[in-house]
């Protein structure tokens, strides 16, 4: 059911980031789905392993400016090709809005190819669901989380 939410709130919310778009300073992070793999509560920590390195700021886009405390809860498929509590993260920006999370690199799911599955909340902003895919052979990467101010 969330899947379903989150693909209606993402088509409901292109149109409106898109028209909007020229009100922003920054542009709004992409929207994704969520996948059947969701669950709420994961626990607070910013690393599941080693060798990957995924770093941004949480920002506005009406004016890019950090969002402190946002909310980021984290899932990926383990090295094995599974989803399981052992992979989900709920990590906290800081005073700047920077955060940091680090894990294996996640392997293809299936015929998708490997992905990051994050869920951002700030008080005054609407949640984002959105998905980061790891470049082939990087060990790190930049992923700015931008979030649209609730009207």
């Amino acid at each position: 059911m969330r899947h379903l939410r989150a693909i209606l709130i993402a088509l409901l919310l292109l149109p409106l980031s898109v028209a909007a778009a020229a009100d922003y300073r920054c542009a709004p992070t992409r929207p994704d789905a969520d996948g059947p793999f969701y669950r709420p509560g994961a626990p607070l920590r910013n690393s599941l392993g080693s060798g990957y390195l995924l770093f941004g700021e949480v920002k506005s886009a009406r004016d890019c400016r950090p969002i402190p405390g946002a909310r980021i809860e984290i899932w990926l498929v383990g090295p094995d090709g599974r989803y399981d509590e052992r992979w989900r993260a709920t990590v906290l920006a800081g005073a700047a809005g920077r955060y940091s999370f680090s894990s294996h690199v996640p392997p293809p799911y299936g015929s998708r190819p490997p992905h990051i599955h994050l869920v951002v909340n700030a008080p005054g902003y609407a949640e984002l669901i959105t998905q980061h895919y790891p470049a082939s052979g990087s060990g790190m990467a930049l992923f700015d989380l931008v979030l649209i101010p609730q009207q």
